[in-house]
């Protein structure tokens, strides 16, 4: 959809995204929905784990000692995370951008004439695109990747305080508060970056005959709108929000439960004999019961030796 131009004859490919489904399916086949899988495979998971860890770890420095939320350096965490992901993000994106237009690009070549264009696999297309090529759009990566992240993990705070506080919940948010608030914090996040990610798009795929060509990120919003309109910037949301703010939802409630797991075996681990322990933290450092176990033991031998000294002075003083 968010690929989809006005013809020259004024008529557009597709009505709407479910007439999309319907035409994919009626010429592709069930096949053509799951073309080009493989790159969203590939980078869902250290995609997510950069983002995630990126962001913790510049929460973790910027949080008040009050535990109150700053959300300006809340929403500078999820920006900074969201940019560190394009390493991993913009080669897999373009590749499934090409791998997933192909079907389309060759029923476009047989209905005016051409000779379709042989179908290529993943390792082609990343080989076809080069090293460079494979970071084509990064700057339209990066206009909807960092505004993403900036919108995404403040508002997974506010609902995830809200869910808790709701329900009354004492403790960390349980597994349906951060699946719940992953998911509704998608939403927005999706939603509101659809611009970006459609002129990301238009940049990224294999240029068709007939087709009108973008020189950068200024140039396609300026041609976007004036021959589509403002609401071509919005192609495809509904679908967008639908795939991300689930996967977001899924992804940081498994990151999050990892995580606990994680810092519960920190928090268990035996301290070494030397670590400097402050003494807040003598109770949860040490077996205090055990301690006191002992302490009572060498109090009753104590006790029983003063009584055996005490017997042995008597018996001198009678003799």
């Amino acid at each position: 959809m968010m690929n989809q131009r006005i013809g020259q004859d004024g008529k557009r490919m597709y009505l709407q995204s479910f007439d999309c489904l319907k035409k994919t399916v009626q010429f592709e086949g069930l096949v053509g929905l799951y073309r080009g899988l493989l790159p969203p495979l590939l980078a869902v998971g250290p995609e997510k784990f950069i983002k995630f860890t990126v962001n913790d770890m510049l929460k973790s420095i910027s949080d008040k000692d009050d535990g109150k939320a700053n959300w300006v350096m809340e929403a500078a965490s999820g920006a900074c995370a969201g940019a560190c992901q394009l390493l991993v993000t913009n080669p897999l994106e373009i590749t499934k951008i090409r791998m997933q237009l192909q079907g389309e690009t060759a029923r476009l070549y047989k209905e005016n004439g051409f000779r379709p264009p042989k179908a290529m696999s993943f390792s082609a297309v990343a080989a076809d695109l080069g090293l460079s090529g494979l970071y084509k759009g990064a700057q339209a990566c990066l206009l909807r990747d960092i505004p993403f992240g900036a919108i995404y993990f403040p508002a997974y705070s506010v609902f995830k305080d809200y869910l808790v506080n709701k329900d009354g919940y004492h403790g960390s948010a349980s597994a349906s508060h951060i699946l719940l608030a992953g998911t509704l914090a998608g939403i927005p996040a999706s939603f509101l970056t659809t611009p970006a990610d459609l002129i990301k798009t238009r940049l990224q795929v294999l240029p068709r005959p007939g087709e009108v060509m973008y020189n950068g990120i200024g140039d396609c919003f300026r041609k976007v709108y004036e021959k589509e309109g403002p609401t071509a910037f919005f192609k495809g949301s509904v679908f967008r929000v639908c795939r991300i703010a689930p996967q977001f939802g899924i992804s940081l409630l498994g990151y999050e439960k990892l995580s606990q797991l994680v810092g519960q075996g920190l928090t268990n681990s035996t301290p070494p004999t030397n670590a400097p322990v402050d003494p807040t933290d003598y109770r949860t450092a040490f077996n205090l019961r055990g301690l006191g176990e002992k302490s009572g033991d060498i109090d009753n031998l104590v006790r029983n030796l003063n009584i055996g000294f005490k017997g042995l002075n008597d018996r001198d003083d009678k003799s």
